[in-house]
């Protein structure tokens, strides 16, 4: 794949300032100096908060969370950070929650699940679950589930894990989610050297997280598992053309919509995995993140924006 075809100059920028804190052979790490690097690369994209945002820490069901408030609201955006449940925190994806806040005015709770391979499949989905239903427990109003990369992973796990048990969730939101496809075909064979995520990353990845084989039929490990795709809330996956995961979102939109519900797959043309940290030098990922926000805020007042 000749990415100089696809890539922009301002996203190769970003691909390469990415590149020089965390470098394309980090799976090498060992667990410990993979999350430093990975810390040390969030805090070097860190945007601060817009005025206004404030957040606090606290447990929620025994589970770490970060809430984001900035006015009065009754919706409320519950929020799985990437980092192919291995790294990541409540810190490394700080500034995306206070930015979705600010830009929504929706408060946003964000999760900070146990992390592989500490801790094996299911506990970060048992985690994902547990804060959504105390949130929807706490809190009156309706909810929205969104997440990027292993996050977007566990959104939609808790979407169908949970269909059927309450109307308040309005919609799930998923950004370049790894969701469980075969990765024998399409995305993940044309784009297996994509920057800043190759095929042998999600491999690794999605391992770390095992005890033993791979399952074949958990929808709590990943939802194109499932074999059911019935009674979900309205769901936009949004994926960066340019990563082996972007066929995911294509499949699981079909899926969907094969079982008669909404779902909209945008696949972001030219852009990487991980670019929600482009969004402020890099025009497509800002008009992505835009479109994002735009459409929680839609979600979160009951209105579908793609009819």
């Amino acid at each position: 794949m000749n990415y100089d075809d696809l890539i922009d100059t301002e996203t190769w920028a970003f691909i390469r300032a990415t590149e020089r804190f965390y470098p394309v052979d980090t799976i090498g790490f060992t667990v410990a100096e993979q999350r430093r690097v990975y810390k040390k690369m969030c805090r070097a994209f860190f945007q601060g908060y817009p005025a206004g945002v404030a957040a606090t820490d606290t447990l929620i069901g025994g589970v770490p969370v970060r809430i984001y408030s900035k006015a009065a609201t009754e919706t409320t955006v519950v929020y799985f950070h990437g980092g192919g449940f291995v790294v990541g925190g409540l810190d490394s994806h700080d500034d995306v929650c206070a930015e979705i806040c600010d830009r929504t005015g929706f408060k946003v709770v964000s999760c900070d699940y146990r992390l592989a391979p500490e801790f094996k499949h299911p506990a970060m989905f048992d985690d994902a679950k547990t804060t959504t239903e105390h949130v929807l427990a706490t809190y009156k109003g309706p909810i929205l589930l969104c997440g990027d990369s292993a996050g977007g992973n566990l959104a939609a796990c808790v979407a169908h894990a949970m269909r059927g048990t309450t109307d308040r969730i309005l919609g799930q939101v998923l950004i370049y989610p790894g969701l469980g496809g075969n990765t024998e075909r399409g995305s993940y064979l044309t784009h297996a050297e994509a920057p800043l995520l190759s095929r042998d990353d999600v491999l690794f990845y999605s391992q770390m997280r095992l005890n033993g084989v791979e399952p074949s039929d958990d929808p709590t490990f990943a939802p194109l598992l499932d074999t059911d795709f019935s009674g979900l809330p309205p769901t936009v996956i949004v994926s960066a053309e340019c990563d082996p995961l972007s066929d995911d979102g294509r499949v699981y939109r079909d899926a969907i919509q094969a079982a008669n519900g909404r779902a909209v797959w945008i696949n972001e043309p030219g852009l990487v995995h991980g670019y929600l940290r482009a969004r402020t030098t890099v025009q497509r990922a800002k008009t992505s993140f835009e479109r994002i926000t735009s459409t929680l805020t839609d979600l979160g007042q009951a209105r579908w924006p793609f009819d």
